[in-house]
């Protein structure tokens, strides 16, 4: 009998030790108090706790928690009452203030989000409210990370999720809205038209002057070609002229060496006229004087023909 307490008090007494081995998980931390009071906080690793002298007052986690809150009614400064849900980010860097700073924590934390939300879009218009969220979640996060900092808490981030004006409102806004666009889009239109009827217009000018440059072209093509008729012809008269001076030297020289008669005259200047007309010219104007003596010296030939 004996060996059978014995051996029930050291299985009790090992299942009291094993019982107050405590294990502290990663990003975990576990408030101690001792005999009521606080005594440590215990990190990640292997922990004994007295048996019934110390107690796990709270367990604590280090990571970063979400809390998504339900939509809030919030007025605005225009007297506009929204429906406004928050999501704020934040993170426990002390648990013994966290466990000993507010009574339940994370219900302190909702009634404080939703009052600093409601002051916040106080003070602004809906416009302003729809288009600064930016500014209502940098204002939302300084207040509230300052304001549960005696608590253990950081804020990290905080964000509007949804705004929902009234349906009234928001008819309203679709209409604007519809209205902005139809505005955007005869804006377009009337700069499309404008630009077409530039490029028309761009392209007209441009062929217009072409063809004016066109036509220049050509004036000019043609005046060089008459240019270059009048010279063609001015040297053709200019070398007759000298044909018929060259002529007339002949004869005078002819004249000078056998003194011929009238006849012989005459016949060495139609000779002339024939070596002027070869190559040069189709018409040959023979003065009066000599048109009886062409006249003889063609029956002359006529008759020594017959003959």
């Amino acid at each position: 009998m004996p060996f059978v307490i014995g051996a029930i008090v050291v299985i009790v007494l090992l299942i009291i030790v094993i019982s107050n081995i405590i294990v502290v998980q990663q990003s975990k931390a576990y408030v101690i108090e001792r005999l009521g009071a606080f005594h440590s906080v215990w990190g990640v690793g292997v922990h004994f706790k007295i048996p019934f002298i110390d107690r796990v007052a709270r367990r604590v986690s280090m990571k970063e928690q979400v809390l998504d809150y339900p939509p809030q009614p919030v007025i605005t400064k225009d007297n506009v009452t929204m429906q406004i849900d928050t999501v704020v980010y934040f993170q426990i860097t002390d648990p013994k203030l966290y466990a000993y700073g507010v009574e339940h924590p994370m219900a302190a934390m909702e009634t404080l989000t939703a009052t600093t939300l409601r002051n916040i879009i106080g003070d602004l218009e809906l416009d302003q409210t729809l288009t600064s969220r930016d500014v209502v979640n940098t204002k939302m996060r300084a207040i509230l990370d300052e304001a549960t900092d005696p608590w253990g808490i950081k804020v990290n981030r905080v964000e509007l999720k949804n705004i929902l004006p009234p349906q009234d409102i928001q008819n309203s806004m679709e209409k604007q809205m519809k209205a902005e666009r139809d505005r955007r889009q005869a804006i377009l239109q009337a700069e499309g038209q404008k630009k077409s009827a530039i490029l028309i217009a761009e392209g007209e000018r441009e062929a217009a002057i072409l063809r004016a440059d066109a036509e220049k072209q050509a004036a000019i093509l043609r005046a060089e070609a008459e240019q270059q008729a009048a010279i063609l012809k001015a040297d053709g008269e200019a070398q007759a002229i000298r044909s018929v001076q060259q002529a007339l030297a002949e004869s005078l020289t002819l004249l000078n060496d056998s003194a011929p008669n009238d006849q012989v005259i005459k016949l060495k200047a139609i000779e002339a006229m024939q070596k002027i007309a070869d190559g040069h010219a189709t018409k040959i104007i023979i003065p009066s004087e000599m048109q009886g003596l062409v006249g003889l010296a063609t029956g002359l030939v006529e008759g020594a023909k017959s003959e």
